[in-house]
């Protein structure tokens, strides 16, 4: 496991609404953009999201087992120490549903979030037992 230890609370980030949130460009490179935000959520699997992120406060100032899901022209991108990436097969919303409900069963005492702006995606995770919040909290201030 490149993340925090399996007893780390689990944030699960959709990569390409959080790439999509902020018009830089992403659209011409969309895997150099993945990359971007993976290395950029790197730094937060010790130490956690920011206190005025408005995260829940078990994922401020801790360490987080971190999972980057990709999807389309992300796809292969490769993980580094601290950011998981799973390269999803098909839809992106299904694979991000699927790493939460996983997580639920797995460890059902440690708590998950998802980064996602998406409607239909924050009703599916939540049902799963998963905590949401926006892509603002990991995108660079």
């Amino acid at each position: 496991m490149t993340g925090a230890a399996a007893d780390a609370p689990l944030l699960v980030v959709d990569g390409a609404n959080v790439v999509g949130s902020v018009p830089d460009g992403w659209w011409r490179d969309r895997r150099g953009a993945a990359e971007r935000l993976r290395d950029a959520l790197a730094p937060l699997a010790a130490t956690g999201l920011a206190a005025d992120s408005g995260a829940p406060p078990w994922a401020c100032g801790q360490p987080l087992d971190i999972v980057l899901v990709v999807e389309g022209a992300a796809r292969g991108v490769d993980p580094v120490p601290g950011v998981r990436v799973e390269s999803a097969p098909g839809s992106g919303d299904d694979t991000i549903t699927e790493v939460a409900a996983h997580s639920r069963i797995t460890h059902p005492d440690r708590p998950c979030l998802v980064i996602t702006a998406d409607r239909e995606l924050r009703t599916r995770v939540t049902e799963v037992g998963a905590a949401v919040i926006g892509p603002r909290a990991v995108r660079p201030r």
